[in-house]
């Protein structure tokens, strides 16, 4: 996995800032039912954000995540993956989650997404987003390739080479149907600077609005507070988050 159990986002709380989360479990068209998060602000939200996580699924990491959204006015729900192989309670954390990861395709994966989207449209949201990370910022991008009506979408450290449940991103390209924002490790031993390149490349010849940031010398994971030789590129990582979802809300 990619964070601690115990990591926090490098995001700072917002203090009096009024909002509300739940628990929930959600249910795809296929019939699959599996957990999520929701954060909402007390305000009516217009815009949604659909958080993907790394391959563990939903855990605490995320779900601070959403609340640091809701707190800026965003309604946010993390998905979990595993609802067709684990069930959609809590787990532990010492559960064996790769078992489940290697089971995941991006069918499920995108039907699960779609459900999260139509509770954010409920709740109000017109313009919604993904971000994700690792497996989840290659689950973001496809996502945009999945008829979803995003307005955009975000991945940190995502690999857009990697076929995992299905074709990679770069497969995908000409499927794209919003902005792309990339926010990649310069020191990722897994996502490498040919990947990021390949990514540009496709980007670019298809047409696709789209910024690729590449964070020298960050290492995979590092959009984590417990990494604090890498403050700065998470704050301009996450600058670049909130300017983007501005932008094209």
């Amino acid at each position: 996995m990619c964070f601690d159990l115990d990591s926090e986002p490098p995001v700072p709380r917002l203090a009096g800032a009024a909002v509300a989360h739940e628990d929930l479990v959600l249910t795809a068209a296929d019939g699959n039912a599996f957990a999520a998060f929701l954060a909402a602000p007390d305000a009516p939200p217009t815009t949604g954000i659909v958080i993907f996580p790394d391959v563990r699924g939903l855990f605490h990491f995320y779900e601070e995540l959403a609340l640091r959204f809701a707190e800026r006015g965003h309604c946010a729900i993390v998905v979990d993956y595993f609802g067709r192989t684990a069930g959609a309670s809590k787990r532990g954390a010492d559960w064996e989650f790769m078992p489940h990861v290697e089971q995941t395709t991006d069918e499920g994966v995108q039907a699960d997404a779609r459900a999260a989207i139509a509770e954010l449209r409920v709740r109000g949201a017109t313009s919604i987003f993904s971000v994700g990370f690792c497996f989840g910022g290659r689950a973001s991008w496809v996502a945009a390739a999945s008829g979803h009506g995003l307005a955009g979408s975000i991945g940190f450290y995502g690999s857009p080479t990697r076929e995992r449940g299905g074709a990679s991103v770069v497969q995908r390209i000409t499927e794209l149907e919003c902005p792309i924002l990339a926010l990649q490790a310069g020191d990722d031993q897994g996502i490498t600077a040919e990947d990021n390149a390949a990514f540009e490349q496709a980007l670019t010849q298809a047409g696709v609005e789209h910024e690729i940031v590449v964070y020298d010398g960050a290492p995979h994971s590092f959009f984590d507070r417990k990494q604090e030789n890498f403050t700065e590129a998470s704050d301009d990582a996450w600058r670049r988050t909130l300017a983007f979802i501005a932008l094209h809300s």
